[in-house]
């Protein structure tokens, strides 16, 4: 495991949502750097374009962005799949939140930022904060 976290989807909105909260933590988290997964900025752009009604040039800029203080975002694999059908069964997530955790895992991190699963909660090493929670 390394120093790095990994970030779900919900940390990504927040940072670039300018009419909550949650965003200077999030923006502050984010500048640290870390990790993300090809499935995060695929929710990122679906959800900004969609839910905060943001322009293709503010995604675009977003995405920039994210490729500064996360550069190398952990590919949808097989192997990723397979281990996310894993996590899902044992633990009783959903698909879509089982492939974030096996990309963090996978990217090596061992804090995943999420608001979506269950805070505290380890997984192989991999421990699930909710940043927002405090």
């Amino acid at each position: 495991m390394n120093d790095k976290p990994f970030f779900d989807t919900n940390v990504i909105l927040y940072a670039f949502s300018q009419d909550d909260t949650r965003g200077q933590m999030a923006e502050t988290l984010l500048a640290a750097g870390g990790a993300l997964s090809v499935q995060v900025l695929n929710e990122f752009v679906a959800v900004a374009r969609r839910k905060l009604d943001k322009s293709w040039e503010e995604v675009r800029r977003a995405l920039d962005i994210l490729r500064v203080f996360c550069p190398e975002p952990v590919p949808l694999t097989v192997e990723t799949h397979e281990r996310a059908v894993h996590i899902a069964e044992r633990y009783g997530y959903s698909m879509f939140d089982s492939l974030i955790i096996a990309a963090a895992l996978h990217a090596g991190a061992s804090t995943l930022y999420t608001e979506d699963m269950r805070d505290g909660q380890a997984i192989d090493g991999l421990t699930i904060r909710n940043p927002f929670s405090r």
